[in-house]
Formats: C-alpha cells, sequence, structure tokens
C-alpha cells in the first residue's frame, strides 16, 4: 500500500518531535540552563510590557480629556497625560514610604516598649481580683505566671519580628539595587510602548497575517481585544473598589472619632489592591496604630473592620470588580479562591481577569452552538 505524501509528512515530524524529545530529556540541565538563560534575557521586555500596560489604563483616559479644544496643543497630548499618570504613581509610591511606613515602625517601637508597663498592669490587676470576686480566689491561687518571664518573652519575639522585617528589607533592598539595570531597560521599554504603541500593533497584526491562516489571526486579534479589555477594566475597578473602602474606613472611624482615621484610611486602601484579603493586612497595620492610643478602641476597630469587610468581600467587590470585568459575582469569589490557593497574591491578581475572559469565551461558543442548533437562549 502506497502511503501518501501528506503521511509521510506528519510521521517525519513525529518521528523529529520524537527526538527532540529524547534529547532533551537526555540533557535536561541543558535545557534548563537554555531555559533560564531565554528568561533572563526577556524579563526586562516582559516587564516592560506590563509596566506599559499598567500605566495605559489611566493614561489612556487622561489623554482623551486632555486638550481637547487646542489644536495647537494636541501634539504634547501624549507625553502630558504620560507625565501625569507617571505623577500619580510616585505620589502613591512616596505615600506608602513616607507617611504609612514610618508611622507603622514608630508604632511598633512604642509597642514594644510599652509591654511591660502594660504586663505589669495586668499583674496588678489579676493581684486585686480575688478581692473583688472572692470565688475566684481558689483558681487565682493555682495560676503562677512569670510575669518578668512573660514580658521578656513577647519583647523578644517582636523584636525577632522587627529584625525579621528588617533583615528582608536590606535583602530586599539588595535585590533592588542588584535589578536596577532590569529595571532602567525595562521601564525605557515600556516608555517607547507607551509612546508607539498603534505603531507596534500594526506591525504585530501585519507578522500575523502574513504568518497565519487569516482565521487564526482574526481568533488571535479577538482574544487580545478582549483580554486587554478585561484587564484594564479590572485594573480600574480594583483601584476604584480600594478607594472606596478606604474612604468607609475614613468616614466610619472619624464619625466614631477613632484616632488615625485618615493614616488607617491610607493603609487599607493600599492593601486593599490586593483583591479580596489585603485589607485583612491593613487591619492589623491600623489595630497596632490604635492600640497605642486606646485599646479599647482597637477592639472596637476590629469589629468594625469585620462588618465592613464583610460588606466589601460580599456586596462591593464582587458588585464592582465583577462588573467592570463582566464575570458574575459568584465566580470573582471562585477566581481568587482558586487563584490564591494556587498561586498565591499573584494568582489572586491574575485569575480574575483570566477567568473573566474564558467566561467571555465560553459564552461566545455556547450561544454560537445554540445558534447553528435553532435554541433559543
Amino acid at each position: 500500500m502506497e502511503i501518501s505524501k501528506q503521511t509521510k509528512k506528519n510521521l517525519m515530524e513525529v518521528i523529529a518531535f520524537a527526538i527532540l524529545l529524547y534529547c532533551g530529556l537526555e540533557h535536561f540541565d541543558v535545557v534548563v540552563a537554555a531555559v533560564r538563560f531565554v528568561i533572563g534575557i526577556v524579563t526586562p521586555f516582559i516587564v516592560g510590557g506590563i509596566i506599559a500596560f499598567i500605566f495605559n489604563v489611566p493614561m489612556k483616559r487622561i489623554e482623551k480629556h486632555l486638550f481637547r479644544k487646542n489644536e495647537k496643543l494636541a501634539k504634547f497630548r501624549r507625553p502630558a497625560a504620560y507625565l501625569l499618570t507617571l505623577l500619580c504613581v510616585i505620589g502613591v509610591i512616596v505615600l506608602a514610604m513616607f507617611v504609612v511606613i514610618p508611622e507603622l515602625g514608630r508604632t511598633i517601637s512604642t509597642l514594644i516598649a510599652q509591654i511591660p508597663v502594660a504586663l505589669d498592669a495586668v499583674s496588678k490587676w489579676l493581684t486585686r481580683l480575688p478581692e473583688q470576686y472572692p470565688v475566684l480566689e481558689p483558681a487565682m491561687e493555682e495560676i503562677n505566671i512569670d510575669w518578668s518571664s512573660v514580658s521578656s518573652s513577647i519583647v523578644s519575639f517582636l523584636q525577632d519580628i522587627l529584625s525579621g522585617l528588617l533583615s528582608s528589607g536590606v535583602g530586599l533592598f539588595s535585590g533592588i539595587v542588584s535589578g536596577v539595570a532590569t529595571f532602567v531597560i525595562a521601564f525605557t521599554f515600556s516608555i517607547y510602548v507607551l509612546f508607539q504603541k498603534e505603531r507596534l500593533g500594526r506591525q504585530l497584526r501585519q507578522v500575523m497575517r502574513a504568518l497565519l491562516p487569516e482565521k487564526v489571526t482574526k481568533w488571535i486579534l479577538e482574544v487580545t481585544a478582549l483580554s486587554n479589555q478585561t484587564f484594564s477594566s479590572f485594573l480600574s475597578g480594583q483601584c476604584v473598589e480600594a478607594i472606596i473602602l478606604g474612604t468607609l474606613f475614613v468616614i466610619t472611624m472619624t464619625i466614631f472619632r477613632m484616632p488615625y482615621a485618615m493614616l488607617t484610611g491610607i493603609i487599607i486602601a493600599i492593601t486593599a489592591l490586593i483583591p479580596i484579603f489585603g485589607a485583612f493586612i491593613g487591619c492589623v497595620v491600623g489595630m497596632l496604630l490604635i492600640v497605642m492610643v486606646n485599646p479599647i478602641q482597637a477592639i472596637w476597630f476590629l469589629i468594625l473592620f469585620l462588618v465592613l469587610q464583610q460588606l466589601e468581600g460580599n456586596l462591593i467587590y464582587p458588585h464592582v470588580v465583577g462588573n467592570s470585568v463582566g464575570l458574575p459575582s459568584i465566580w470573582v469569589l471562585v477566581a481568587v479562591t482558586v487563584g490564591g490557593n494556587m498561586f498565591g497574591i499573584a494568582g489572586i491578581l491574575f485569575f480574575i481577569p483570566l477567568c473573566s475572559v474564558i467566561y467571555a469565551l465560553f459564552r461566545r461558543f455556547i450561544r454560537k452552538r445554540l445558534k447553528s442548533k435553532g435554541a433559543g437562549n
């Protein structure tokens, strides 16, 4: 039986793939080293693309409203929009570095210094407790607490945490210093992308049309457009949600006369950029700030946080972010849970828009299938 040319071609492709797979498994360490080398080369450009994508979301909206009635200044529209976006990003970073972090450091230092005094007050209160409630005297006699040892242990524990954070900060700083060249390349690349995005998009479309079938090119362009819209909407929705939550805390804490209302609201707004769970980090920081002023109010702040967190997690977040990415609320919660369990914070940030793209593509596929079968909605 004569074998057709197409069958021979397919057979040769399978044999070639099997040979490459065998060679790769035999020299797996070489393959890994080559992959790492390639990743090291393309990493600055990937990071630059991510920076450009993030900057493009506010920059595109700012550019749309700049110099609309002044044609002479129209050529400065994009540079001005980029500078305004850059100033906003720098402002958020400076706010976090020079307002939140120093205040948190001072609070932790004060807390460590106040621990012995607080434990001494607790010890005296427990000593007087049997006088006020004689029924507790037998139980109190069986309790033998070395308060000096407890104080030393707590102080040592907090100092270890603080030193760990400092060492992590030093390690992070050294890592940043070692990656300055990568960041400079990435940032420069992002500027080129932002200022020439239309030209780059046109060139990529031309390359795809030249190398790929028209049907495949059309599908890739549709998925890319949908992904860009979804991820941009998610980023915008996440920022809106963080601002809403931070504002709620500022207003409610001001109404209940809690200290550090503005600072706590800013901290929670920044940490709330991490979906669903980020606000809990802000809660811990807020409690550390308030407990130094009024421990009772710190407890009330925790109750307030739990109430607002339930409101935000079950109503505001799924509604704002879910609507922004076109994903139903229940699937937002599923995406956050699955993404967080699989890849941590990065998974949380990535899975919501990813699931939205998959949801939209699947919904489109189902509608086409129903239409081909003549079925209704």
